[in-house]
């Protein structure tokens, strides 16, 4: 089965520019990107792999003519995983200057290392495309129908194979999997990590911590690393599409708290598989936390695929005073609290005294796709 994306190679291209497609491993990026190929297939079109030793060496070279001449025959130059070509960014640039006509799109599984290749040749010269998780409107528009859909996302998460899969055994399976991986094999190559379990206790303790504040030295303490070292650890789950950090809100400093940070998870499934935890959801004591990451995440994703350009925080007072999620632009707030089964927030409230124009809201199971769709898409 094949979900029905929100965002497309054809909505993203624009003339005389690079589209390079950011996301996790096996989120969809080649699939999307294999589809586009196969609808120019009457045009001329090449899809290369950041592995080929040939592509490889040809970019290193770093030779002006032997690169223009590989790429002239081609309307379109497709790379998948671009991130293993060094100096891609240099060879690309080459192209594009020449031949403005020319569509180039990149995907890779790591903003952090392909915007390393990429780097400073292709600045003003590149858009930028992050595919995440399935989100809910491509649910809705691929008719996915499936008994208690939503509490099965809240603990296997919504990667496009684990959403096709039925059988529980087999969904851990391949989370587990994932996470073994994508976590303990391509991100201590990305950076050359020299602890794994530092990494794995990281992740376990921000797991445990969703919805709640938290600074890199209280993650340091439970983990018995100094503030530096899991600062450089996040920063990097963070470039690798793992966690998302979002800062506090403030516009009165004197009553309202914005040091420390929430972490969320891009995946829940991924959460749920680093702390080995796959109960269903009537037998969590976590249920809060789960749903908070999933209608932060939802919203998010929503975000940038309608291009909605919003900015997210959460709310807290020295009182203890809190709201799970806000959202800004252009002026415009909006407060969100994520309440599983309740319909009622005093915090909400509050908020709404201190900022009048702010649209309040309370996301539960049973509204939610009033607000993480949208719904003239479907």
């Amino acid at each position: 089965m094949q979900f029905n994306r929100i965002q497309t190679i054809e909505k993203e291209l624009s003339p005389k520019r690079v589209l390079i497609v950011y996301g996790p491993r096996r989120i969809g990026k080649t699939t999307l990107v294999k589809a586009f190929a196969e609808k120019n297939k009457n045009r001329k079109v090449l899809f290369s792999v950041g592995d080929d030793m040939r592509l490889q060496k040809l970019f290193n070279s770093g030779l002006r003519k032997e690169i223009l001449e590989w790429a002239i025959p081609y309307e379109i130059l497709i790379i998948d995983e671009a991130q293993y070509i060094k100096n891609i960014g240099q060879a690309i640039k080459m192209i594009i200057d020449e031949y403005g006509d020319k569509k180039i799109i990149l995907t890779g599984s790591s903003s952090f290392e392909i915007a390393q290749n990429v780097g400073e040749p292709l600045t003003g010269r590149h858009f930028t495309m992050t595919l995440l998780p399935i989100m809910q409107n491509e649910i809705l528009k691929s008719n996915f129908e499936k008994k208690e859909i939503l509490e099965d996302i809240l603990v296997f998460g919504s990667y496009p194979e684990i959403l096709i899969q039925n059988d529980k055994e087999q969904k851990i399976r391949i989370l587990d999997e994932l996470v073994s991986s994508y976590l303990l094999k391509d991100i201590l190559i990305l950076d050359k990590i020299k602890s794994p379990n530092t990494l794995i206790d990281i992740l376990k303790a921000l797991a445990f911590q969703v919805g709640n504040e938290v600074s890199f030295a209280e993650i340091g303490n439970l983990v018995g690393r100094d503030t530096k070292t899991v600062q450089r650890y996040i920063d990097i789950l963070e470039k690798t599409f793992v966690l998302k950090r979002v800062k506090g809100y403030s516009k009165n400093l004197r009553k309202e708290i914005s040091r420390k940070s929430k972490f969320y998870f891009y995946d829940l499934g991924v959460r749920n598989a680093i702390i080995n935890q796959y109960n269903g959801v009537s037998l969590r004591n976590d249920v809060g936390a789960l749903w908070e990451n999933f209608v932060f995440m939802e919203l998010y994703k929503k975000s940038l695929a309608f291009k909605e350009y919003k900015e997210f925080y959460f709310w807290r007072t020295h009182e203890g005073a809190e709201v799970d999620i806000i959202t800004e632009k252009d002026g415009k707030i909006s407060a969100y609290e994520c309440k599983w089964t309740k319909d009622g927030s005093k915090n909400l409230k509050l908020f709404k005294t201190i900022y009048p124009d702010a649209e309040i809201s309370v996301v539960n199971k049973d509204n939610y796709l009033d607000f993480l769709t949208v719904k003239q898409s479907i």
